[in-house]
């Protein structure tokens, strides 16, 4: 493959995963086979800082304008509506099926359902609560542009736990959505993500602090760590809603982590 093809190449996995993560309005002729969506798990952590920075833009303007709390209302509004309320709807689900299944097989088949169950109620609400009250407090402690590098780090660096989630534990279904990711984006493909989690973890030294960034990698770590080894012990690997459930909380780490050295 030629230089020019190869980066064509990568132009369109990139827009691959952005059809995934994002309901943003993109061609629709990216070619799309299974193989080609498990390689563009690669850039889902820059997708990831993507929409961290779209959001950002709007918190940053929309505290010009209203309170932190408010344009961090506004901020979570713009994300479930840029990502279809993806990575939300997973944790809800998981925390259903691990709140309501007793087995493996059964926890697996509640999070099949569509339906939202107490469990997952509670827990999306705590979720949201957490990333308002984060945001908001970054918002009005370090003002709005330090808000928009806090969110580009959020999003970028939990879908980076997110693929190494998916890498690191098999796939727990048969089938499924996520079945094209059970391998993994491979060796080239890691190198491209955890490069893109270096540049992130490398802006946060700069603009926030060592401190600050240390923290943040020990909570997002141990945050990864401890969903992956749940997931292992009540489902026996990761499921798509599963890896969506370690982004939210993930994401949480990071804003908490950021929120500390405020």
């Amino acid at each position: 493959m030629t230089p020019a093809a190869s980066l064509r190449e990568e132009a369109r996995l990139v827009v691959l995963a952005l059809q995934f993560v994002t309901r943003l309005p993109l061609p629709a002729d990216a070619g799309y086979t299974p193989d080609r969506m498990r390689r563009a798990t690669r850039y889902f952590p820059l997708c990831g800082a993507l929409i961290g920075a779209l959001l950002g833009l709007v918190f940053a303007a929309a505290a010009a304008v209203f309170p932190p709390a408010v344009a961090a209302v506004l901020t979570l509004a713009a994300g479930v509506r840029l990502t279809g309320a993806l990575h939300e709807d997973g944790l809800a689900d998981m925390a259903d099926g691990l709140g309501g299944g007793l087995t493996r097989e059964r926890a697996l088949e509640i999070m099949r359902d569509s339906r939202i169950g107490s469990y997952g109620a509670v827990t999306l609400m705590l979720a949201l609560v957490l990333k308002l009250a984060a945001l908001a407090g970054l918002g009005a402690a370090a003002g709005g542009w330090a808000a928009l590098g806090a969110l580009v780090a959020a999003h970028g660096l939990s879908r980076l736990a997110s693929v190494i989630v998916m890498v690191r534990l098999p796939y727990a279904r048969d089938e499924g959505k996520a079945a094209f990711a059970a391998a993994g984006p491979g060796r080239d493909g890691m190198t491209i993500a955890w490069a893109t989690g270096g540049a992130l973890m490398l802006g946060l030294w700069i603009g926030a602090g060592l401190a600050a960034a240390l923290t943040v990698l020990a909570l997002t770590v141990a945050a990864t760590l401890f969903m992956a080894r749940m997931m292992m012990r009540r489902l026996g690997g990761h499921t798509g809603d599963g890896l969506g459930a370690v982004q939210q909380v993930a994401e949480i780490a990071v804003l908490l982590g950021l929120l500390a050295w405020v």
